[in-house]
């Protein structure tokens, strides 16, 4: 790690959430300054790149004059008055819970950026794209970085209409209505858990969320932590996504350009499940105590569910597109993140904030492949890529056939890779589930999620078996294998999947000692 002061770390933190801002306003310019290129196309995607490149190395640098001694420490913070009349605050910091996540984001926004400007998707121009991704970007890690509930709201609502553009606008067949089916349920849950955040800001007289955590909920009726718990977690239930909630997903993923799923299923739907962490654990034990129970059991349905609808899209015969049974074996995946949280434990919770990283990074390596598939083939159809007897990509394009089942592998939990440390923690959680919580109900989550975990398994393993297997016809054309552009994108998921894996310490090294004040009532 390397000594970095305070003043330089609140710079880098303020330039990694308003870079990309100002990167976006750039991106609409006339020619964006000082990056030529052979067309303004291409200089506007090479001004995506280094914008997200400098928001990476800010994150990286951040990360490493991060006092890693001090994870439960609220670092880099910047606390500047806003709206007096409110108590609202810009209140920026990171802890070894927010860390993770933002270096996440960037890293992924980055490869994204990198992809699109040797793949941009079929579309509109690249200006509005360009601008669009920066947009998202600054929303996302905003959200990781605030500390007021109100900024957080701001921050959480900063990322729909972006989305919505990416896929509306360059998405593929049924983008339309998928688009609209995201914006109107997030809208809707939005709308729900800004009552809630209200309502607590109201009734502690603050929307602090440090000075909350601190109070743990003591200036908060029971009945108050209640009705706050039930319409924050509706809204973040939505963007998790927590079954039955659902449903706009499959559709949002199916439709969405190759980046747009990348960066949907690798960031977004982490902040639904870090606003679970960040503000309802903390600011409301008790209401979040009552309802534990009910969120560990849609998590487990959410498993189940996910996991039986990957098995009918994967099985012979069926008509089931690669990217619609990604995205719902995100709803699976996702469901072992709360069943964590729901143990309200520090080994749940931890596993849970694993889970998202290694989440995080598969399933963006995933969809990054299905969308090369795609390119090359002209469709992500199971039965049209396997046909009768296999699709043999290991024969076709062996780098792309490995790197699909690597993927696959690491989604289902392989031991040695960063899938396996998360579920099992989340399990191991509901194995001893926190005080007050009914220890027999939650062995039974656990074991309906440890089932889960096989059904995992047997869906992933028939895709390679159908996709990437089979007897290589004399006649068949081969397809183009892992281009440079591609390798470069995909080389640091590959690469951090194996290091999560082998060395989970690096990241529970930082999020155990900030949970474990988190869940004791107190920061810093």
């Amino acid at each position: 790690m390397i000594d970095i002061s305070e003043s330089v770390m609140q710079f880098l933190l303020a330039f990694i959430v308003v870079g990309p801002l100002l990167g976006a306003v750039a991106a609409l310019l006339p020619a964006p300054p000082g990056l030529k290129g052979k067309s303004p196309e291409q200089a506007v995607l090479r001004h995506g790149v280094t914008v997200t490149g400098a928001v990476l190395i800010a994150a990286i640098v951040l990360a490493l004059g991060f006092d890693h001694d001090q994870p439960s420490k609220m670092q880099a913070s910047t606390d500047i008055s806003w709206i007096p009349a409110l108590d609202v605050r810009i209140h920026l910091g990171i802890d070894g819970i927010s860390l993770p996540l933002l270096v996440l984001t960037a890293l992924l926004t980055f490869l994204c950026a990198l992809y699109s400007y040797f793949k941009m998707p079929a579309g509109p121009g690249p200006k509005a794209f360009v601008a669009l991704l920066l947009v998202l970007e600054s929303g996302t890690l905003a959200t990781f970085a605030v500390l007021d509930l109100l900024l957080f709201f701001l921050a959480f609502e900063m990322v729909l209409i972006p989305m919505y553009f990416l896929i509306a606008r360059w998405g593929g067949e049924g983008r339309g209505q998928a688009s609209w089916r995201f914006i109107l349920y997030t809208l809707l849950g939005s709308v729900v858990m800004l009552l809630g955040l209200l309502l607590i800001g109201i009734k502690a007289g603050t929307f602090d969320m440090m000075a909350l955590a601190t109070d743990n909920g003591r200036s908060l009726t029971a009945s108050v932590q209640v009705i706050a718990v039930l319409a924050i977690g509706l809204g973040l239930a939505v963007k998790t996504p927590m079954w039955p909630l659902h449903s706009w997903l499959p559709d949002a993923h199916t439709a969405a350009p190759t980046v747009g799923s990348v960066l949907l299923a690798g960031v977004l739907l982490k902040m639904g499940t870090y606003g679970f962490v960040r503000i309802l654990l903390p600011i409301a034990p008790d209401g979040f105590r009552t309802f534990a129970p009910y969120l560990a059991a849609l998590a487990v349905v959410g498993i189940i569910y996910g996991s039986l609808a990957c098995l009918a899209l994967a099985k012979q015969g069926a008509k089931g597109d690669l990217k619609r049974l990604i995205a719902y074996s995100s709803v699976g995946h996702m469901g072992f993140v709360l069943l964590g949280i729901a143990t309200m434990t520090p080994t749940g919770v931890n596993g849970a904030l694993f889970a998202n990283i290694a989440h995080g990074l598969i399933t963006g390596l995933l969809f990054f492949l299905v969308g090369a598939l795609k390119d090359r083939t002209g469709t992500t159809d199971l039965e049209t890529l396997a046909g009768e007897t296999g699709a043999a990509l290991y024969g076709k394009a062996p780098r792309l056939g490995g790197l699909l089942a690597f993927a696959a592998v690491a989604s289902l939990g392989l031991p040695g890779l960063a899938g396996f440390w998360g579920e099992m923690l989340a399990l191991f959680g509901a194995f001893q589930p926190a005080e007050g919580l009914s220890r027999p109900a939650f062995l039974t989550f656990m074991a309906i999620g440890a089932f889960g975990t096989l059904l995992t398994a047997a869906y992933l393993l028939i895709v390679v078996r159908r996709v990437c297997m089979g007897a290589l016809p004399p006649d068949a054309p081969a397809l183009p294998d892992v281009r440079s552009y591609e390798f470069a994108a995909w080389t640091p998921l590959v690469a951090l999947t194996v290091v999560g894996g082998l060395w989970p310490k690096a990241l529970l090294g930082l999020s155990d000692p900030a949970v474990q004040q988190l869940l004791a009532g107190g920061t810093r």
